[in-house]
């Protein structure tokens, strides 16, 4: 198998060997048909406020009578030249743009595309944490969500024919109520909306209603808001909001639980993938970073990741003996009590929950 491999990557050095020269010999003689994007590159980052540099290969096909440039459908500016041009930033939301050029020569037109990434253009305020309080928590639960209210913890617990909503008292880790879900159901995230409990679940498409009080299901919906997996949860007051794993956060009609919009979350380097577990605090969305012990503070207006927590060390490091369950039960659960500004902690199976003071 080796040797094959090695066999392989041999040809391939010689295929893309072969292609540079024919591409060299081509520039030479000024023959090339084909056109394409120099500038930017599919994916390149660009700080908000900053101009790109548009820049084409248009080859020799077709004479070139005009160029209409749009970004996400819409102009902003035609040229009958093919010089290179730049475009603003200014007023594009943080996230991916589509870039077009729409070609017109010989009553004939072709359209490029490219797309670019707009970025924050301030790092984030780095965060540690000093532990205020220690709480039990119960170990068989593979926690998905968190919220404080009340005076009481309310969590969802993962895992196939393991799942299950739950409020548990602070000072002693006891569970005070709980239900549990059919086994063909991986609970997720979960928030309370006002009376109301809603709990999503992770491949099943499939979320629930409780009534706060009783624990008592109450209904059941669908979503299909061009994700395919529920994570995390929770509610700003008007929305709720939705993670699944990406880069996304979704925001749903706390009646309906439809999607109503969305935003894209980066930092000044680029998105910020596998956004699990929410939480909203004073008018910010802090979103656990899964598999690592980072939680970032976001602008929920425009998706710029403003603060990012660093939490290694929170869970003693030989606390669970193997690999596995290391890699497994991770940082994942945030709390916040309005009352008195307490900010709370977990991960999968952790033992204790934590009340954190931040520090930058």
């Amino acid at each position: 198998m080796h040797f094959g491999l090695k066999i392989n990557s041999i040809k391939n050095l010689l295929l893309v060997g072969i292609t540079l020269v024919l591409l060299s010999s081509c520039k030479n003689n000024s023959t090339i048909t084909y056109r394409n994007f120099l500038s930017p590159i599919a994916g390149d980052n660009v700080s908000a406020g900053n101009d790109f540099e548009v820049k084409i290969q248009f080859g020799a096909a077709q004479k070139v009578d005009s160029v209409v440039y749009l970004i996400d459908s819409v102009k902003v500016i035609s040229r009958t030249d093919t010089l290179a041009i730049n475009l603003k930033t200014k007023g594009l939301k943080l996230g991916s743009h589509l870039l077009v050029a729409k070609i017109f020569g010989e009553g004939k037109s072709d359209d490029l595309t490219a797309n670019i990434n707009v970025l924050p253009t301030q790092s984030p305020i780095q965060y540690s944490y000093k532990v205020i309080k220690t709480l039990l928590h119960d170990t068989s639960s593979y926690v998905e969500g968190l919220e404080y209210h009340d005076g009481f913890f309310y969590e969802s617990a993962g895992e196939y024919g393991q799942s299950s909503l739950r409020k548990v008292d602070p000072s002693t880790g006891k569970i005070l109520q709980k239900t549990n879900l059919e086994k063909k159901y991986f609970g997720e995230g979960m928030t309370v909306v006002d009376d109301k409990i809603i709990q999503v679940t992770w491949q099943e498409k499939t979320g629930f209603v409780y009534n706060k009080e009783t624990f008592k299901k109450l209904s059941e919906f669908t979503y299909n808001e061009g994700t395919q997996e529920g994570w995390g949860l929770t509610f700003d007051g008007e929305r709720i909001l939705k993670t699944d794993g990406s880069n996304t956060i979704f925001f749903l009609d706390k009646n309906t639980y439809k999607k109503i919009g969305s935003i894209q979350v980066f930092d000044n380097k680029g998105p910020i993938d596998k956004l699990n577990e929410l939480e909203y605090i004073e008018g910010k969305i802090y979103a656990n970073v899964y598999t690592t012990d980072t939680i970032v503070i976001i602008n929920p207006k425009t998706g710029a990741v403003e603060g990012r927590i660093n939490l290694l060390g929170l869970l003693p490091l030989n606390y669970f003996k193997d690999e596995y369950a290391k890699n497994n039960n991770v940082l994942n659960g945030i709390a916040y009590d309005k009352a008195t500004k307490r900010l709370f902690v977990t991960g999968k199976k952790w033992p204790e929950i934590y009340q954190i003071e931040l520090k930058k």
